[in-house]
Parts: structure tokens; C-alpha cells; sequence
């Protein structure tokens, strides 16, 4: 009988459909596993479901030559070692399309919460200092009629992009490839990243992972950024060097910042916690109940796929026409 290993409990459909044709070792902790014990749980398996916390590297793929099939439980995949994998025939897979619209969602949320100072309204409340209205109290940021700078216009970003057509906004994006979608529904404009940077009200990230895409948003965009400037990140946190972004959120030389993610997670930059013109969520991007259970299910079905000798649906780009399955 194949053999499971689930880093950490996740939607219970899922866990029953492997449960019913294999045999699964579930870690039911709510806590990420060490390196030693992903290792542990990887031994002489033939698949494993993790989730982005966790790495995936040579080490854990020497710990079962039956390995066949790694299932991400995320969009990214920058947790998983992909050219090792590939060089050993190990499928890797994960789950595009399923949290696009809710990951979309939550940037917007974060949008609205940093312009509107929504966070610091709430705090100010149940400190027990509103004492009434006031024609200076908490003013914010329009969003109607201003512009937003998309980085990354893949699904997320595309999404998040059509979303601001009933804010009429205009739309600059950064990417290798012309979005025909956002050019045609929205009017807008593939531009240069430092256009972006410069002329951009509102700025949301959404690009994966990887060497080029490092510290992407570095101190130098920083600083060309428009004092007026909100900047929300539901990617990844090391595509924008956080200590830059906090001194210039401490300096107030951008507006606001919204982040669902962090360079060192959990690890938060020290300052950024100290400021009240930054809302900081726990990497909750893909997280509602619909979302999850979906890219249980996909994980699930990935592995499925592989032991029964079918191509899953989800291959990560890298491995396409590279891994004979």
C-alpha cells in the first residue's frame, strides 16, 4: 500500500480520500514540524502533502527512495527544492486558480484598511477615546478615481486589478508579458517598474518567489515611491526589503503599507510592529473556509492522480515536458 505523509492537519475531506486508498502518516500537531521531524515523517514514503512553511529540499527527498509525488499546499512553491525534485523524477504540484479570487479579496481588504486607517479607527474606539466627531479625526486616503500599480499580473494580480473598475481607476502593471485581459476590460497600461513606482496612489504586489524576484521592491523603489503612496504585499515577504519599507513607513515617507506576508516568517521586522500606519495580518491570504477545503481537495487529488499513473492537472510550470510521468 502507498504511503502518505501530511505535514500538518489540514480540511478533513481531503484527509479521507487518502485514508481511504492509502496508508497516511498525519502530523496532528497545529504547529510547523522541524527539519528533523519532516525528515522523520518522510521516511520511506511515497508522497508527501506539504504546506509552504515547510522545506523541501535534498535532505527530506533522501529520506524515502519511494518518493513520488510532493503535493504543495499553496500557490508557491519557493519552499520546495524544484530542480532536485525534477533531477529525481518527483512530481511536484500545487494549487493555482483555487485562491486566486480570495487571496484577490484580502488584498483589497488591506487596501481599504490602510487608506482608511480602519485598524487605528478600531483601536481608537476601544481605548475610549472617541469623543465625538471631529474634522481632523483619522482622515485617510481616496481611493475613487486614483491609481493603481499592479506588480505582477499573473492570476492574483489580474483579479485584484479588475476588482478597482468600480473605483474607476487607472490600472498600471509590471510584467514580462502583455495582460490582454486588463488591457481590454480595464484600458490598462504595461509600464516600466519605476513608472509604476512613480506614478502609482496604490501599489499591490503579487509575484512569486525566486532569484530575480528578490528584494524586487528595494530601498531605491522605496524612495521613489509617492509620499501619498500605499503599498500592500500578499505574495511573498522577501520580494520587498522590509527593514527599507518600515524605515520609510517610520519616516512617513509612504503613506501606509498592508502586508499579509514577511521576509522571515513569522518573523516581523521589530519597527514594523511599532507602527500605526501599517496593518500586519498573519499570512491569511487563502484563508477562507471555501478556499481551504478546495486546495485540500486538489492536494489530495494530485496524489491520487500520480499513484493511479495519471498526469495531475497542477504540475508546476518548471516541470512541464521535464518529468517523464
Amino acid at each position: 500500500m502507498n504511503k502518505v505523509f501530511i505535514t500538518r492537519k489540514i480540511p478533513e475531506t481531503a484527509i479521507k480520500m487518502l485514508r481511504q486508498r492509502y496508508s497516511v502518516r498525519l502530523n496532528k500537531e497545529n504547529r510547523k514540524l522541524t527539519k528533523k521531524e519532516i525528515i522523520k515523517g518522510a521516511k520511506n514514503v511515497d508522497a508527501i502533502l506539504s504546506l509552504l512553511t515547510d522545506k523541501i529540499d535534498k535532505e527530506v527527498m533522501d529520506a524515502s527512495k519511494n518518493l513520488r509525488v510532493v503535493a504543495n499546499y499553496a500557490v508557491g512553491y519557493d519552499n520546495i527544492d524544484i530542480g532536485e525534485a525534477t533531477k529525481r523524477g518527483i512530481i511536484v504540484t500545487n494549487t493555482p486558480g483555487i485562491l486566486t479570487e480570495t487571496t484577490a479579496d484580502l488584498a483589497w481588504a488591506l487596501l481599504f484598511a490602510t487608506a482608511r486607517r480602519i485598524v487605528e479607527g478600531d483601536k481608537y474606539i476601544r481605548e475610549g477615546k472617541f469623543k465625538g466627531w471631529g474634522p481632523m479625526l483619522l482622515p485617510g486616503y481616496d481611493i475613487y478615481g486614483k491609481v493603481l500599480g499592479i506588480i505582477g499580473a499573473g492570476r492574483i494580480g489580474t483579479a485584484v486589478a479588475l476588482r478597482s473598475k468600480g473605483f474607476n481607476m487607472k490600472v498600471l502593471y509590471y510584467d514580462k508579458k502583455k495582460n490582454n485581459i486588463l488591457e481590454k476590460k480595464l484600458g490598462a497600461k504595461k509600464v516600466t517598474l519605476n513608472r509604476l513606482i512613480r506614478e502609482s496612489d496604490f501599489i499591490s504586489l503579487h509575484t512569486p518567489l525566486n532569484k530575480e524576484t528578490f528584494h524586487l521592491i528595494g530601498r531605491k523603489e522605496i524612495v521613489s515611491m509617492k509620499k501619498t503612496a500605499v503599498f500592500i504585499n500578499t505574495s511573498r515577504g522577501a520580494v520587498i526589503d522590509e527593514k527599507a519599507l518600515a524605515e520609510a513607513l517610520k519616516k512617513r515617507s509612504i503613506a501606509a503599507a498592508g502586508l499579509d506576508v514577511y521576509e522571515k516568517e513569522p518573523s516581523v521586522t521589530g519597527k514594523l510592529l511599532k507602527l500605526n500606519n501599517v496593518v500586519l495580518l498573519p499570512h491569511i491570504g487563502s484563508a477562507s473556509y471555501e478556499t481551504r477545503e478546495k486546495m485540500a481537495v486538489m492536494s489530495a487529488q494530485s496524489i491520487i492522480d500520480v499513484f493511479r499513473g495519471k498526469t495531475p492537472e497542477n504540475v508546476v510550470p518548471y516541470q512541464v515536458e521535464k518529468v517523464a510521468f
